[in-house]
């Protein structure tokens, strides 16, 4: 498949600006920016999606440029409904930092920054050189802004439209970029930015959105939806990824195969047909999870997060070290430990059962694992000896409850 077909076989177009970007996609080598504002010092899997066609199109000659809007975020993308809290100078600084080492790192491609293009601009020079050739009526028509029309929306959020639009007309002519790349609910964004260049240069700018990646709840994934999983692994460790991914819903676990690795069309129709064949054997989210982990931390990383999602559920957790298991299982709700210990005792004061009563009979049904043992004895003495390392437990309750027992 040449490079739009590859893109559209994906899902990963959903509006162009002009007809005649296929042709350019599959005839010409072009340069293109994708960015993302600073909200958090991590990516998450959201960015993923967006940033990884990057990748994608690189692999067919165009050139990459990742954008990080150290200016922009100062400002903020107006949300649907209300205003975005602004985020601190410092903060913004901080985040934007971590973004421009995790884009590196991650992906390779040059990284920019669009404070330093727009923080010597004064007020009446943004007016004079851009503000003039952007219709109010034009920006009101912008589905966002008019979503926000009830219930207000400041001039500030109102004007953050024209600064991106300034920035790809600043990346044209310093960069020869001629192409942005973003996901759907930039779409207004984009076209501001090619009517900008249209006006001020007379010259074409196109545009490509792909449709956002959403959760099994059809839930974009970012911060304030809460379900980010961040990219940085020490936010969102290589294990907490891998059960997110390993637990992908069937009705959606290809669209992501397609959408968030680099297998190809012939691996993923071969995946799909073993995959329906015998779905409880999650051959595809297994795929899926190897081929995102290893692209974000490698190879070991996978390895890794295998090793410690097959111990949870095996005697095999007394191989690994204490510090794995604080890692990458932080999630679980915590209990200080005592040393020396009665079973039935442990449970009441980890407020893992409300009554005696209730602690026995779920030790008599062996209900109650330590370290995946089960122990049936009430009188149990749970002692330090035993825990891992010295200092850790993980103590389970019938089939899914977990806790994280800990010796200070």
């Amino acid at each position: 498949m040449n490079c739009y077909e590859d893109l559209k076989w994906r899902g990963l177009i959903k509006d162009v600006s002009t007809p005649e970007l296929e042709k350019k996609l599959n005839e010409e080598k072009l340069t293109f920016y994708i960015g993302t504002d600073p909200t958090a010092d991590s990516m998450h899997i959201g960015h993923f999606s967006s940033f990884l066609i990057a990748s994608r199109l690189a692999r067919f000659g165009h050139k990459p440029i990742l954008l990080i809007g150290g200016a922009t975020g100062l400002i903020g993308d107006p949300k649907p409904s209300v205003e975005r809290q602004m985020i601190t100078k410092e903060d913004v600084q901080k985040n934007v930092l971590g973004l421009t080492k995790q884009a590196r790192e991650i992906f390779g491609f040059e990284v920019v920054n669009n404070y330093d293009w727009i923080k010597d601009i004064s007020i009446i020079d943004f007016l004079r050189d851009y503000g003039k050739y952007i219709n109010v009526n034009y920006m009101l028509d912008k589905d966002i802004i008019q979503r926000r029309l009830e219930t207000g929306i400041t001039f500030c959020e109102f004007a953050y439209t024209l600064l991106q639009g300034l920035d790809f007309v600043h990346l044209y002519k310093e960069k020869g970029v001629t192409l942005q790349v973003a996901g759907s609910d930039q779409w207004g964004n984009i076209t501001t930015g090619i009517e900008l260049a249209r006006k001020m240069l007379d010259t074409e700018l196109y545009g490509l959105t792909m449709p956002l990646v959403l959760d099994a709840n059809g839930v974009k994934f970012g911060k304030t939806e809460g379900n980010a999983l961040w990219l940085d692994k020490n936010k969102t460790s290589s294990y907490e990824l891998y059960q997110y991914l390993i637990n992908t819903s069937d009705d959606i676990v290809i669209d992501y195969l397609k959408k968030l690795t680099f297998l190809t069309k012939e691996e993923i129709e071969k995946i799909e047909v073993e995959h329906q064949a015998a779905p409880e054997l999650r051959m595809a989210q297994k795929k899926l999870a190897e081929e995102i982990i290893t692209f974000l931390h490698g190879k070991e990383e996978y390895q890794k997060a295998l090793k410690m999602s097959e111990a949870l559920f095996s005697e095999e957790i007394m191989e690994l070290s204490s510090d794995d298991i604080l890692n990458n299982f932080k999630d679980m709700e915590k209990i200080i430990l005592k040393d020396n210990i009665i079973l039935e005792d442990l449970l009441i004061l980890g407020n893992i059962c409300t009554s005696k009563r209730e602690a026995r009979e779920l030790i008599n049904g062996n209900a109650i694992s330590l370290n995946n043992i089960k122990i049936n004895d009430c009188n149990y003495l749970v002692s330090k000896d035993n825990a891992i390392d010295k200092k850790v437990y993980l103590i389970k309750k019938g089939k899914k409850k977990y806790y994280l027992g800990i010796y200070e």
